[in-house]
């Protein structure tokens, strides 16, 4: 029986195979639902996608319109940038202003002379003082370096100090106030006086100071008064002399016409009575001279009331002062106006019939001296910046000067005896931004809903300004929400708000984003471009020349046509960049259109995998089945092959 043959035995039969294989077409609804919730998952993708865009376009729309809108941004600018700068606020008007910067704020900084290179600071309590303020430490004596870097850290970014070489094999200390102004001089008490002394930082003078009035006296019009110096002060320092006045104009009196005197009195002329009849004399009768009013004394406006006197007898009127209610305060050279004289007395003589003048910390003094010392190696000394604005000088202790203008302030960066323009503007360059900002988020916006919506790959192809991954991104999603109506629906609204008119001030001059520049085909009429699809897609284009004629002949109006109060509410209530928020802020706000489109494909994809886990359960109810029966045909193929194999043993047996 070698011939017998059962079929499906032995090698000729793969179960295994055939229970994958039976799996595969069982596994057919689990593969499809796992295939759902990938297309789930990108489409939900897809539209966070798109609702980030969204929300891209209502932030750079908002910004048009708010209160922080770019319209009402200012800048300054300066004829001369190397004398003047200056940054604007919103809240600056606009103006232009001449400014002459006759004198930068500087700072005391000291030089020694040049010291040996081993030189050594003795122990000892070094105390400086800025202005009011004292840095006081003690040094337990070190290098020239260990000194400097001692007052460095103990100086509060207000006081420091270095090591310099000034000449071969010689070390140089240098102390530097950080604080500008005449009122933050640089003096040393203590030790640090005697290491000045030591070092050849300072040297003794004999100070000429004197106070001469401190508090406020006041010169009624037509008084004056003379302060005697005595000793007389010979000018040979470079001596000043400083004082504050202020003025007050008085009532014009003498400008009212005098009435007539009324002549002089006569006594009654009498009368005579006779049988009850009175009878009176006329009245003396004078003829008085025709009445001359007094001539009405001369107006003296006279602002010259400071005057020098010599002991020589001769005097020198200094310059006129301010007119102002409150104190201005002036220094005065001495050297420049004594001619080497020796002055005696100043003279405050009031010479206004019409104005009251009042002076106060009138003193002369050194403003080199350090309460008598006197650096010798002065680098730069401790001064106010003096300019002035539009003619009226002024006085600052420092550079940047934010109170001359409001919502301005300047810095002066150089001196110069030319006068200097400075113009606050409306920030045209940054609105310009903006608009463009917001043009750009718009056209991405409306490229991703154009991909989206369709299946032409010109679409992408003309997006020139992508990357090639992003390109390659857009392609994989090229009309993945193809018949989408809410995709369909914002692309149409958009469309509808770009060739919309909006209400401005300059009515029909200006209501179209066109009139200034903005439309979906910037080209000039008569152009000789030809058709082009790409113009018809929705993108919008910027005629930026006619952009900037309008930002720069017609800014409110541009304001206007992005965001405008027309009802006077002080709410912006019309405008491009309003009607744009309010119609992108039904899609992105917390339970929109966008939330309620990925709230629902979570819901799918949930749904996809319950039902998932349910086919789990059955593919493996179904493969333990598979394998329980093909392992029980497996047992009666192995039976059968036991009785073949017997069948074919009894043959053999049989043919011997």
């Amino acid at each position: 029986m070698s011939d017998i043959y059962i079929p499906g035995v032995k090698s000729q039969f793969d179960t295994e195979k055939i229970i994958e294989d039976l799996m595969k077409i069982e596994r057919a609804p689990k593969v499809r639902a796992e295939k759902a919730i990938e297309d789930y998952k990108t489409q939900k993708t897809i539209w966070q996608d798109v609702g980030r865009r969204i929300s891209t376009v209502r932030e750079s729309a908002r910004t048009l319109y708010s209160f922080q809108n770019p319209f009402s941004e200012r800048v300054a600018n300066s004829q001369d940038p190397a004398v003047i700068t200056a940054t604007a606020r919103r809240e600056a008007s606009e103006q232009t202003r001449t400014f002459t910067v006759k004198q930068l704020a500087a700072a005391d900084r000291f030089l020694s002379n040049p010291l040996p290179e081993n030189y050594r600071i003795p122990e000892g309590t070094y105390t400086f003082t800025i202005g009011e303020e004292t840095f006081s430490f003690t040094f337990r004596g070190g290098s020239l370096k260990e000194f400097a870097e001692a007052i460095t850290k103990r100086g509060k970014d207000r006081l420091r100090a270095d090591v310099v070489t000034v000449e071969p094999g010689t070390r140089s200390l240098l102390i530097e106030s950080k604080v500008t102004g005449s009122t933050n001089r640089l003096s040393f008490k203590d030790d640090s006086e005697k290491l000045a002394l030591a070092t050849g930082m300072v040297e003794r003078i004999d100070s000429a100071s004197r106070t001469i009035v401190e508090t406020p006296q006041l010169f009624s019009a037509g008084t004056s008064k003379v302060f005697t110096l005595s000793p007389p002060i010979q000018p040979t320092q470079k001596l000043v002399l400083a004082y504050e006045t202020a003025t007050t104009l008085k009532e014009d009196k003498d400008s009212t016409v005098q009435e007539a005197p009324s002549g002089p009195q006569f006594p009654g002329a009498g009368s005579i009575t006779y049988g009850g009849i009175t009878i009176e004399n006329d009245p003396s009768t004078v003829d008085l001279p025709p009445w001359t009013p007094p001539p009405v004394p001369p107006r003296v406006d006279d602002l010259s009331v400071v005057t020098l006197v010599f002991s020589d007898g001769t005097k020198k009127t200094l310059p006129p002062i301010r007119d102002s209610t409150d104190f201005v305060g002036q220094e005065i050279p001495l050297t420049d106006f004594s001619e080497g004289k020796a002055i005696s007395a100043v003279e405050i003589q009031n010479k206004n019939t019409h104005r009251d003048v009042s002076i106060r910390n009138l003193r002369i003094f050194n403003p080199e001296a350090r309460e008598g010392l006197r650096p010798k190696n002065a680098i730069s000394t401790a001064q106010d910046a003096i300019l002035a604005m539009d003619g009226i000088e002024v006085r600052r202790p420092k550079n940047d000067v934010d109170d001359l203008i409001p919502g301005v302030t300047v810095t002066l960066t150089g001196v110069s005896d030319k006068p200097v323009k400075l113009t606050i503007e409306p920030d045209r360059k940054t609105a310009k931004e903006a608009i463009i900002t917001l043009v750009g988020n718009y056209n991405r916006l409306m490229a991703e809903l154009n991909v989206l919506a369709r299946t032409d790959d010109k679409i992408v192809q003309e997006l020139t300004y992508l990357s090639k991954d992003e390109q390659e991104e857009m392609q994989k999603k090229l009309g993945t929400l193809q018949g989408d109506s809410t995709i369909n629906t914002l692309r149409s609204s958009l469309q509808r708000l770009i060739s919309s008119s909006y209400p401005t001030s300059l009515e029909r001059e200006l209501a179209l984003l066109a009139q200034i520049g903005i439309s979906t085909d910037a080209r000039k009429a008569g152009s000789s471009q030809g058709y082009d699809p790409a113009r018809l897609r929705g993108y919008l284009e910027i005629d930026e020349k006619t952009l900037d004629e309008a930002l720069a002949k017609r800014l409110p109006a541009v304001k206007e046509l992005f965001g405008n109060d027309t009802d006077g509410d002080l709410v912006i209530d019309s405008g491009f960049a309003y009607q744009l928020n309010a119609l992108l802020q039904p899609y992105v706000q917390t339970g929109g259109i966008i939330a309620l489109k990925t709230s629902g494909l979570d819901t799918r994809i949930s749904e996809e995998q319950k039902r998932i886990e349910a086919l789990d359960k059955q593919l493996a109810a179904k493969e333990a089945s598979l394998r329980r029966q093909y392992g029980q045909m497996e047992g009666a193929l192995q039976q059968m092959q036991k009785t073949s194999n017997s069948l074919e043993q009894l043959n053999n047996q049989s043919n011997r």
